[in-house]
């Protein structure tokens, strides 16, 4: 038996050393009803099955829990499966790999990970009946009280794949909600989190045995003259739970759509000022806030963990002329960012949006950073940011692949290469947005008397100074400006033209 298994273990498709992947191949077993007779390609022989070791209050013979309940219980031992309908091998192993790593980021232990070869998932289970008894021979060998599946799950894949396993199953989305409630600070944060796992939990309710089912309304015995309580069945506990949940959804909404308008005013106070902005938007743990520091100075939490920024942070920022702007850090994309959190961060993505310039930050470090590239972009176009100028920020060069390195800077229009750990290519990343960012549209050369440096003072925050030269009568200025400035300087003017 134990030679059978190691030389079968040759044959198995590893992923990085943090778990293993078997290749479950795409037939069934061959006791399945669906290929009767084939060989299932090269199992692993799994000898001395451990019994299933329970965390404690995590039985799935779950009787008064309620699904909301249950799916907050936090995850421990987690197996991840994944299946692998496109691309490379190399493909499905990167992408159960960062699903390894939001696993990890969630506080989960990760045993094992399984990468199953098919078509599409199945429609019952995602992996099919037969290997879902193999994912239950997994969980037992393992001792893991979870299994994580690297996509979105129906309800029903939900429930029939939980029915096998025996053990709760959460998907990509789920476990992602769960990371952003975890990061989540301001009231907002916390408040859009809510909403997305709402909207997530309410398709997904599920009873366990009969205690869910019983009915909460009713009163009185006899079938007839009982009165009112005991005509009509009442709300069963289910039923219960999704009408407080949709109330409690109404009730997040419009504390977000407030929050929002305070937000909104904060915007446009900036643009009455003239200050551009730029946000710095793109892949998690890509390196954005460790940049904003570096660009800024703000001392904003940085970690080395995926999505551990989640409230928008806005700092102000001089380029080398001394041109004044605004830099903000935005949420983390990811691929496949669950439509629930995009939908309920839309206000936050809307900085991204209302920018004048977009830093764009990806890892180049990462063996395929063209599909970080993509997934961020899909996500500006749900948030209406195709239109914004856009540098491609590629971080971590000093640890990066010079043959990848090269080829993003070849492919990117407008791209350089930083590292905002060691201050490299800084220099040249200001100087481009110097460059990039909106100039005033009037230039003006006014002579302003020493009495109004407060005039003065607005003008190199909120213009370009291309001279100034102090004289006997006042300071002589030559700048470009906006029209409301250039409108207050007209009596100081010696001349303008637009």
């Amino acid at each position: 038996m134990t030679s059978n298994s190691s030389s079968s273990s040759d044959d198995r498709q590893r992923l990085p050393e943090s778990f293993r992947a078997d290749a479950l191949m795409e037939e069934e077993v061959a006791w399945s009803l669906e290929i009767d007779g084939e060989r299932d390609g090269d199992q692993l022989d799994r000898t001395d099955r451990a019994s299933l070791r329970r965390v404690a209050g995590l039985s799935t013979e779950l009787e008064d829990v309620t699904e909301v309940e249950y799916r907050q219980l936090r995850l421990e031992r987690v197996v991840l499966v994944g299946v692998w309908t496109s691309g490379t091998a190399d493909d499905a192993e990167n992408s159960l790999a960062e699903l390894a790593a939001l696993a990890e980021t969630a506080g989960a232990l990760v045993l094992d990970g399984v990468v199953q070869r098919r078509d599409k998932p199945d429609p019952a289970t995602y992996i099919g009946s037969g290997k879902a008894q193999e994912l239950r021979d997994i969980v037992l060998e393992t001792g893991a009280d979870t299994v994580v599946c690297d996509g979105e799950l129906s309800p029903g894949q939900l429930i029939h794949l939980e029915d096998v396993v025996k053990v709760k199953v959460v998907d990509r989305t789920a476990l992602i909600l769960d990371i952003f409630a975890q990061h989540a600070k301001s009231r907002e944060g916390k408040a859009q989190v809510s909403l997305a796992q709402m909207q997530y939990m309410l398709p997904r309710l599920r009873g366990w045995g009969q205690s869910l089912s019983r009915q909460m309304g009713g009163g009185g015995s006899g079938s007839s003259g009982g009165g009112m309580a005991t005509r009509g069945p009442g709300e069963t506990k289910i039923e219960t739970d999704r009408r407080r949940i949709r109330e409690k959804m109404a009730k997040m909404r419009r504390e977000i759509a407030e929050m929002k308008t305070s937000r909104d005013l904060k915007r446009q106070e900036r643009k009455r000022h003239k200050v551009p902005s730029v946000a710095i938007a793109g892949y998690t743990n890509a390196g954005k806030s460790s940049l904003l520091n570096r660009l800024t100075g703000a001392g904003v939490l940085v970690e080395n963990a995926l999505f551990a920024t989640l409230d928008p942070t806005v700092r102000r920022a001089e380029t080398p002329s001394g041109r004044l702007y605004t830099l903000a850090d935005t949420v983390g994309f990811v691929r496949h960012l669950p439509h629930h959190l995009v939908e309920a961060f839309r206000s936050t993505m809307e900085e991204v949006g209302d920018a004048d310039l977009i830093l764009h930050v990806v890892d180049g470090s990462h063996p395929v950073p063209e599909e970080q590239l993509a997934a961020v972009r899909e996500v500006f176009r749900d948030v209406g940011a195709l239109d914004v100028p856009e540098i491609v920020v590629v971080n971590k060069a000093d640890i990066a692949d010079p043959l990848v390195l090269q080829r993003l800077l070849r492919n990117e229009k407008h791209a350089v290469a930083v590292s905002a750990r060691s201050g490299m290519g800084i220099d040249e990343l200001l100087r481009i947005i110097d460059d990039e960012l909106p100039r005033p549209d009037v230039e003006v050369e006014a002579l302003v008397p020493y009495t109004h440096g407060g005039l003065v003072s607005r003008v190199h925050a909120g213009g370009e100074v291309l001279s100034e030269e102090h004289t006997g009568d006042g300071t002589l200025l030559k700048v470009r400006v906006h029209e409301e400035l250039a409108a207050e300087l007209a009596p100081f003017t010696l001349a303008s033209r637009h």
